[in-house]
């Protein structure tokens, strides 16, 4: 990944040419995403009449399969499986494939089918920023605005390169500037105020985040919309050393302390709930040193504030106040842009997506095809979507792009049928591709189903596993697979397990 100019540019992304040749197209005339003047009439299409859900052929392999799931543990779950020849649509396993399960993150599944069909493999984001003023000598008076697109890769660390942030402060200091005096505005209004979807755990917004758990989504987003905090011990039982940056962008009440152990630390560190204010508790060994990832509340002044720091850095004066454009009665609207950032394309952010299972980026292109950029309008975009690709809506419940949402929910006869449409779309390369194959490094099938033929997005919740994908039998036939388990009690590595053997006897023997 590299960053070009204004443009960032993702080397990694080619397609597979694997794809093509495992997994033929249905019908020869595939059809392309429907023009944006065209949307209106398709979104208006009545749903699909739901089929019943066919049952499974006898055979060894559903004996085999039904024999998976009644050993130990994994007769604990609930269990949803569905098997299809992806040519034809015959089934090949069939367990509870119309009833309705929480889906995890093969949410992801729905959300990046979606947008490829309704913004495209090649939509860019675009994010500037504004002058409105004058510029006497080297002082700039005015509105510096910050204006927003929604961009998840915006200072993200999945993006190498400069810091778009950084280095927009570092060309203002290189063009003669050393004095800024005026307001910087943030302009997040791409998205509507609600940070977070219906359904979300608290714990996903407040708690040092793991692949970025629960970030608040915004219009105008910066690194994630996490604050990195680096933590290095001290002598024993005086608190950590800690450091934050952008300077000012949380506040901390550091708790910790440092124990006299080499190893072992209990940290943890969270944020109060809508609030800037990370507490830090537990402890840390001696030897420790290391940075944790904290969801930000307020994703516009994170961002805002950065660039005052960013700008300070390059060696310019600030008399900026920081605002949110929504708090202005006037609102500069004849803004001229300084600089525009450019996105990756839109088929290297869904490759983000399902390889790595990234929630931030599932929910902010949830939210850039959604109308309104709402949570609400965005399910009504994904249903429509969904109706176009024959699927009873009835079987689906979408409030977030994530899959984070407890209220979320799926069949796996849905999901096979997503998978048979995607394998027919214009952008079922791109899609497919964006799949993580079976043992890829850096993907959440890095350490599973190694020699497997299987592509696939995997899923997990708090008692909820899942994978659903794309896949060959021994003979050469490919299939699409929904594999979801709900309510079980056991260890969730038994489960895994058992969602990984189910695969194996479909796909090795």
């Amino acid at each position: 990944m590299l960053l070009l100019g204004t443009a960032v540019v993702w080397s990694s992304g080619s397609i597979d040419a694997r794809f093509s040749t495992l997994f033929p197209t249905i019908a020869p005339d595939a059809q392309s995403a429907p023009a944006p003047s065209a949307l209106a009439a398709a979104d208006a299409s009545p749903a699909p009449t739901p089929s019943p859900v066919p049952a499974s052929p006898p055979g060894p392999l559903a004996a085999e399969i039904d024999q998976l799931l009644e050993r130990w543990q994994a007769d604990r779950a609930f269990w949803g499986i569905s098997v299809i020849n992806l040519k034809t649509g015959d089934p090949i396993y069939q367990r509870n494939a119309g009833h309705a399960f929480l889906p995890a993150s093969n949410q992801k599944i729905i959300t990046t089918a979606t947008a490829l069909d309704v913004l495209g493999p090649t939509y860019r984001y675009e994010t500037a920023l504004r002058f409105s003023g004058e510029t006497e000598g080297n002082v700039m008076r005015g509105d510096l605005i910050l204006d927003g697109s929604g961009d998840p890769t915006f200072g993200s660390s999945e993006v190498r390169g400069e810091d778009p942030l950084r280095a927009w402060a570092e060309r203002l200091a290189n063009m003669g500037v050393k004095r800024i005096e005026g307001r910087l505005i943030g302009d997040d209004n791409r998205f509507d105020d609600r940070p977070y979807p219906e359904g979300w755990d608290v714990d996903y917004i407040t708690k040092q985040a793991g692949r970025y758990m629960g970030t608040s989504a915004g219009g105008l987003s910066y690194k994630d919309n996490v604050v990195s905090v680096r933590i290095a011990a001290s002598r024993p039982g005086a608190r950590p050393n800690v450091r934050i940056r952008p300077d000012g962008a949380v506040s901390l009440q550091n708790e910790s302390l440092t124990s006299r152990r080499w190893r072992g630390s209990t940290l943890q560190v969270d944020r109060l709930f809508d609030s800037n204010k990370l507490v830090m508790t537990g402890s840390v060994a001696r030897s420790y040193r290391g940075t944790v990832s904290v969801p930000v509340s307020n994703p516009t002044t994170f961002a805002l504030n950065s660039f005052v720091t960013y700008l300070r850095d390059a060696g310019i004066e600030t008399a900026l106040t920081v605002h949110d454009i929504d708090d202005l009665d006037d609102r500069a609207p004849n803004a001229e842009a300084l600089f525009v950032h450019l996105s990756p394309p839109l088929s290297e952010i869904v490759a983000v997506i399902n390889k790595q299972s990234n929630n931030f980026y599932a929910e902010q292109v949830f939210r850039t095809y959604g109308w309104g950029g709402s949570t609400r309008g965005a399910s009504r975009r994904t249903d429509a979507f969904l109706r176009r690709a024959d699927i009873d809506t009835d079987l689906v419940r979408v409030y977030d792009g994530s899959g984070l949402s407890r209220k979320d929910l799926a069949t796996p006869g849905a999901m096979v049928q997503l998978l048979r449409h995607m394998n027919d779309h214009s952008a079922r390369d791109v899609f497919r591709s964006s799949l993580a194959g079976a043992g890829e490094n850096n993907t959440t099938l890095e350490h599973r189903l190694r020699r497997a033929p299987v592509f696939a997005k995997t899923g997990s919740l708090r008692y909820v596993r899942a994978l659903s994908g794309y896949a060959l039998r021994p003979d050469g036939t490919p299939i699409a697979f929904s594999i979801f388990a709900n309510n079980y009690t056991g260890p969730s590595y038994q489960i895994t397990r058992t969602i990984d053997d189910v695969v194996r006897a479909v796909t090795l023997k």
